[in-house]
Formats: structure tokens, C-alpha cells, sequence
């Protein structure tokens, strides 16, 4: 079975405070798990308290990373099992034609930015890059092909036995294609998202914010549904909420874009702490 809790899906900026208690503010992070094998996606804020509940029995640790927005990195170095030399942490991201990942990720930990430098830890990350891949991490066979987002951002299909859940946290589904949500040719992320279980997707804007944010590299709430009819979803959980947003702000834009709708999977705002079971 495939176990799923989420430690982050704020957009952005991390946004405490009591009238976002219930979705929560840390930013993005999701554990997925099958008993064996631990997988992390993302390392935003959320990572920093996930890692004080990692069972000590957990001796490797693999982290998937979607892309090197803060808001997806932030949490890195205050995840505790870093810093344990008995663990094998894993870091997996998208590759670029520019900088090597671990060019990309020793930016983070460096001053400026970060005291303890990636080579004073005590048990060094294995790095791998990730473009249009097959690839298994214990029992989940996983695929990974980039999205719609400013610069090199992936998203991930997992796998385990008959259950599947894809990940795309930070997406702009409108653009690349001319004939959006009619068609599935050109469309970003359909084959990540194509009749999976769950679907984690970006749904950060209204309508109308949307208008003004074009190209910034997220999606109205509206097109992340219309994208999840498309692809034939069982269940869709959306992602990346606007930090501005409260919780009775959330729960009413949600019921304006599925109102007189007559969806045949079911659809919620994720919520932090929330867990699946596929």
C-alpha cells in the first residue's frame, strides 16, 4: 500500500498564522511511503518538521525534487537526518543545460544563504538527474518529464503495484497548447497525470488573478479541474496555495469554480497533515 502525508502545499512563501490553520502554511512537502521505501517530494518548509517524526529504523532516505524555487528548497538544511551519519539521504532533480544539480543545490547550502556547506555533512547526498525518466526506487517505479514552469521543473508519476499518484505541484497547464482542455496533444503533464488515483496539481490562482499572471508559471483553479476531467483523474487534491489566501478565502473560491458542475472524480483543496492511502 501506498501511504501519503502532506507536510507542505503552501505556494510561494510559508503563511502562518490562525486563519490558515486548517490547509496550513508550510510550503510544498509530501511523504510517500510503502513501508520499505521513503520517498520525500519536495524540500520546502514543511521538510524541517517532517524530519523530526522520521522513524529511526529509516536508514535511507530518498528526496525528489520538482525544481530549485526557494519555496521548494528552503527546507533542506534543517531536515534533521542530513545530519545523521547513519542515514543515506538521496537527492533527485531535473537536469540543466546550464549548471550540473549539484553546482544548483551547493548554492543552497553555502553563506550567504546557508552556514553549513554540503560537503560538511557527515554522510555526503547521493545526486541524480532527472529529464524524461523511468526509474524505480525500491518497490515505486516512478516517471519523471518536465512541465510548464520557469526553468527546469519536472513532475513525477508514482507507481506502486496498481495504485498511482502524480505530483505537479507547480504548473501552468494553459500553455503549450492551442486547444486546452479539449485536446490532449501538447498539453503539459498529461501523461504524468493520464487516469491516475491521485492527482496533486497547482491551482494557486482564480480566474481573473490568472489573467494578470500569465507566464509566471501557475494555474486558475478552474483549468487545474479542467485539466483533471482531461486526464481522467480518480481524485484531485489542489496544490500551491496562494499565501494570501485564508482558509475561508480557499474554501470559497473552490466552491465557486465547481458550482453547477457535475464532476465525475472528487475534488478538494490539500490540505497540510492530510493523509492517502492508495
Amino acid at each position: 500500500m501506498m501511504k501519503i502525508k502532506v507536510w507542505g502545499c503552501r505556494g510561494s512563501l510559508p503563511s502562518p498564522g490562525p486563519e490558515n490553520n486548517f490547509y496550513g502554511g508550510n510550503t510544498s512537502c509530501v511523504e510517500v511511503t510503502d513501508g520499505e521505501t521513503f520517498l520525500i517530494l519536495d524540500a520546502g518548509s514543511g521538510i524541517q518538521r517532517l524530519g523530526r517524526f522520521v522513524d529511526r529504523g529509516i536508514k535511507e532516505i530518498h528526496i525528489l525534487l520538482t525544481h530549485l524555487h526557494i519555496d521548494h528548497t528552503m527546507g533542506m538544511g534543517f531536515f534533521l537526518p542530513l545530519y545523521d551519519p547513519s542515514v543515506k539521504v538521496h537527492f533527485w532533480g531535473p537536469s540543466s543545460s546550464v549548471t550540473p544539480l549539484l553546482q544548483r543545490l551547493r548554492k543552497f547550502f553555502s553563506p550567504p544563504m546557508f552556514p553549513v556547506r554540503l560537503a560538511d555533512l557527515p554522510n555526503h547526498p547521493e545526486i541524480h538527474e532527472l529529464t524524461y525518466d523511468d526509474f524505480s526506487i525500491g518497490n515505486f517505479q516512478i516517471h519523471s518529464e518536465y512541465v510548464c514552469h520557469p526553468g527546469p521543473t519536472l513532475g513525477f508519476r508514482i507507481r506502486l503495484d496498481n495504485a498511482t499518484l502524480a505530483y505537479i505541484p507547480d504548473h501552468e497547464v494553459r500553455l503549450g497548447s492551442t486547444n486546452f482542455p479539449n485536446n490532449p496533444e501538447w498539453t503539459s503533464g498529461f501523461e504524468l497525470a493520464n487516469k491516475v488515483d491521485l492527482l496533486f496539481h497547482d491551482g494557486g490562482y482564480t480566474s481573473s488573478e490568472y489573467q494578470q499572471k500569465i507566464g509566471w508559471g501557475h494555474s486558475a483553479v478552474q483549468d487545474s479541474i479542467d485539466f483533471g476531467t482531461l486526464c481522467q483523474v480518480k481524485r484531485m487534491a489542489i496544490f500551491h496555495h496562494e499565501p494570501n489566501n485564508t482558509d475561508e478565502q480557499l474554501d470559497a473560491i473552490l466552491a465557486d469554480r465547481l458550482k453547477g458542475r457535475n464532476l465525475n472524480f472528487q475534488v478538494e483543496l490539500c490540505r497540510e497533515g492530510a493523509e492517502y492511502f492508495l
